[in-house]
């Protein structure tokens, strides 16, 4: 079976749970932003959790279906339409042959996520079928969407019958002002105590650079760096450092006034200095934040940053039971 896709809508790309063990190399993780969400639509399909998916951002393709599919969308309440006529999010739907998937404008959130059964078949690469598009590497011809192009779908693995649906209490949304914990650290002893304050005690706004790599957050103070001689190679100002690794989630504040919040597709190293790091439990949140929403950190210790990854990976277990 094959999907035709006649709009490509704002950048949709084929994601799937990432390629990991190749950061040190250059290659970032990449794969579905909300991690969570591209689990629960694969499994209303009756797909493994990792499978390939589309990701959509703000505005959804429009695509032909070949032959008869189930298919889901969840994450973002990106209304899902089958010839015109509105279908639910989180639930499992039926399209038959001939029939065109398309959508309404976008209620909450910022990526949706398509699995249709047997999941979206292109090569995989370096064990991913998840697109890099910085990279080229990945997906379909390393690239996002655009109409005329074809994909192949897989077998279905798992028959699974249309209505089925996730329950109220088992479907993750950002908030209207959400909160990001961070774990203070890497970089903390550069600034001033009063600046680590307001950073945590200011409200932030998703600013419009905000992507695949990183998100930028504006509208805070800036901060106050202790004074010290720059080593040498780290350059004149107070906000760099001789070169270092990133890891996923590290929070850099370039020239000290607007935090970047590395994710799927951030680059591995770099000459800023890291404030912290979100924890893992929330950096599906983030794939969900809107440009000009506001929200806030949170800094916690690793005690809660591991409980938190606990509660998460116990929610997941949920979901999985709850559709098997």
């Amino acid at each position: 079976m094959a999907l035709e896709i006649l709009k490509s809508g704002l950048s949709t790309t084929v994601q799937d749970l990432g390629r990991p063990g190749y950061y040190h190399l250059g290659i970032p993780l990449s794969g579905g932003m909300d991690r969570y969400a591209l689990a629960a639509a694969n499994l209303l399909v009756g797909n493994d959790d990792g499978d390939a998916v589309l990701e959509a951002v703000f505005l959804g393709p429009e695509i032909r279906f070949t032959a008869d599919a189930t298919i889901a969308v969840a994450g973002a309440e990106l209304p899902p339409k089958i010839d015109g006529v509105d279908q639910p999010t989180w639930t499992t739907l039926a399209i038959k042959a001939g029939q065109t998937l398309s959508f309404g404008f976008l209620k909450s959130g910022a990526r949706a996520y398509i699995a249709v059964a047997g999941g979206i078949d292109v090569p995989l690469v370096l064990g991913s079928r998840s697109t890099y598009p910085l990279g080229a590497l990945g997906g379909h011809e390393g690239r996002a969407l655009k109409a005329g192009d074809t994909l192949q779908v897989g077998t279905a693995k798992r028959s699974v019958r249309a209505g089925s649906t996730v329950a109220a209490d088992l479907r993750r949304a950002a908030g209207t002002s959400p909160v990001l914990r961070v774990l203070p650290g890497l970089y903390w002893n550069r600034i001033t105590e009063a600046a680590g304050r307001n950073f945590f005690d200011d409200t932030w706004k998703v600013a419009p650079e905000a992507d695949r790599i990183g998100y930028r957050f504006r509208g805070g103070r800036p901060l106050a760096f202790v004074p010290r001689e720059q080593p040498f190679g780290a350059g004149s100002d107070p906000s760099n450092i001789v070169d270092s690794c990133y890891p996923y989630g590290s929070i850099q504040v370039p020239g000290g006034t607007e935090p970047i919040v590395l994710h799927r597709d951030a680059v591995s190293g770099g000459g800023y200095f890291m404030i912290g790091t979100v924890i893992s439990a929330d950096m599906d949140v983030i794939g969900q934040l809107q440009p000009h929403q506001t929200m806030r950190f949170e800094a916690v210790d690793m005690t809660a940053a591991l409980a938190a990854r606990r509660e998460r990976a116990a929610q997941a277990a949920r979901l999985k039971s709850s559709l098997a």
